[in-house]
């Protein structure tokens, strides 16, 4: 069938509405001014279908809204008379219809709900009539017509719904359940981990709704550091799917969706089996590996490919490309972390905007799903040339790239600093996570050791014995030659 086709389809029928629970509504408002609180997070005028019922539903909220209350036929008719619209809607007339209609006020908030369920199925209907448009319109990319419809639909679902209001000692049941579930865990993490101990002890791991930028100068190992936190994120997964007995077949749930918009998938890889191998990644590229080498890239290919790893690598996505994949991973593996390599690499929603103000409404897009599916999200981020120009190289928030929204909505601001970096006798093979912002704790520095020629970040207590290899508290005693 032709779009037109289509669109003259649509037209011809009758829109989803419910006239008899528009009326209901309306004059269980009158009857009882206590409903207009219980339904105002339901529903608003704009809900109403029939032209006459939004212009008394705005009658209504009027009075109520000046006088907290004062709202029946009468009140209603003289607001209506004011705004010279008491005989478009039908008159005093219409309003004693609406009155007999009304069957029970208790029943105000299902009456409510119906409305508002209505209206959405409408906004629907309608939004996928211009999506039907948008198709037929040559003058745009396929693209562009996928991510404005995938914009259209969820601002459906943006727009304030029906909330939920609780009372102190509510809260408190859900904070005690939430206390006692921590005193359970006998100190574990209560979030995520991220593998560095140090840094958990300092976040209690990483929780589902947060925002976290890390950010540094380039080259100081900002898309190593998140290799290594999601190659341990998806280790935790895959032991918790092996301890379950789960089948080896099936992917674990939890682990790391990447979204790569600056490195190939491939290079990323490469990257991970670096980490999880321990494998000298210069010698790996030049391809001057001997026979126990080739042993250790087979065996870390091997373990890696049963880890809940998911590797998105397509350059120029939107927020709205991102907020699609990322919602659809966590309904088929329930995903744990989200990582975005990085955030100044996201193609804004309207180029035509000021760089700053693009930046600012990614980096509150990227709150907002972070909230909306639950997961911690991680977003590299770059920093200006400011930080070379001083003495002291260490950065600071007045250091974030564009945009100061980004320390705005971000829960948490890690920057990845290393002092060889800019003189390789400064305290080599170190590294400084530097915690510059905490919403819900403490900030300070997490030591780590960089091991360069595997892009390995361990915790600090790791340290390097040339002769006999190199001790990892997670991992135990690690030969020299890298076995493992």
């Amino acid at each position: 069938m032709a779009v037109a086709d289509a669109l003259a389809g649509l037209a011809d029928k009758l829109p989803p509405q419910n006239l008899d629970a528009e009326r209901s509504v309306l004059g269980c408002m009158m009857l009882d001014n206590d409903v207009i609180d219980e339904i105002a997070d339901i529903i608003q005028p704009r809900n109403f279908y029939l032209h006459a019922h939004q212009k008394i539903a705005e009658a209504i909220f009027g009075i109520y809204e000046s006088t907290a209350g004062g709202v029946d036929p009468v009140t209603t008719a003289e607001e209506l008379e004011r705004r010279s619209e008491l005989e478009e809607i039908g008159g005093p007339a219409y309003l004693a219809e609406i009155l007999e209609t009304v069957p029970h006020t208790a029943h105000a908030k299902h009456y409510a709900r119906i409305v508002s369920d209505k209206w959405t199925l409408r906004s629907l209907r309608n939004t996928c009539g211009e999506i039907l448009r948008d198709v037929e319109d040559e003058s745009l990319e396929t693209g562009q017509i996928l991510s404005q419809a995938e914009q259209k639909i969820f601002s459906i679902l943006e727009i304030k719904g029906e909330g939920e209001n609780y009372e102190i000692r509510e809260i408190l049941m859900q904070t005690m359940d939430a206390i006692s579930e921590r005193w359970l865990n006998d100190g574990r993490v209560p979030g995520v981990s991220t593998g560095f101990q140090d840094l958990d002890k300092k976040t209690n791991g990483l929780h589902g709704g947060e925002l976290i930028i890390l950010a540094a100068r380039p080259s100081m190992g900002k898309t190593a550091f998140v290799c290594n936190l999601a190659v341990n994120v998806a280790h935790d997964a895959h032991e918790v799917h092996n301890e379950n007995d789960l089948p080896h077949s099936e992917t674990p749930k939890g682990g790391v969706l990447f979204f790569s918009l600056e490195q190939s998938k491939m290079e990323l890889s490469e990257r991970f089996l670096c980490i999880h191998g321990k494998l000298d990644g210069h010698r790996l590229k030049q391809g001057k590996v001997d026979d126990a080498e080739r042993d250790q890239v087979m065996r870390a290919a091997s373990q890696l490919s049963e880890f809940p790893i998911f590797i998105d690598d397509q350059s120029g996505r939107s927020m709205s490309e991102i907020a699609a994949i990322s919602r659809r991973l966590k309904r088929k593996h329930d995903i744990e972390v989200i990582v975005i390599d990085y955030l100044q690499l996201i193609e804004p929603d309207d180029p035509r905007q000021p760089r700053e103000q693009q930046v600012s409404n990614i980096a509150r897009r990227l709150k907002f799903l972070a909230k909306d599916i639950n997961v911690p999200v991680i977003s590299l981020a770059q920093l200006n040339r400011g930080v070379e120009l001083r003495e002291n190289k260490q950065p600071r928030l007045a250091d974030l790239r564009e945009s100061g929204a980004i320390e705005q909505d971000a829960d948490l601001v890690f920057f990845l600093h290393r002092p060889d970096a800019y003189d390789p006798e400064d305290r080599p093979g170190e590294a400084e996570l530097i915690v510059a912002k905490h919403r819900n704790g403490p900030v300070g520095v997490v030591n780590l050791t960089w091991l360069k020629e595997s892009m390995k970040f361990a915790d600090y207590s790791t340290r390097m014995v040339p002769e006999d290899g190199y001790f990892d508290q997670t991992s135990g005693f690690t030969p020299a030659d890298g076995s493992f």
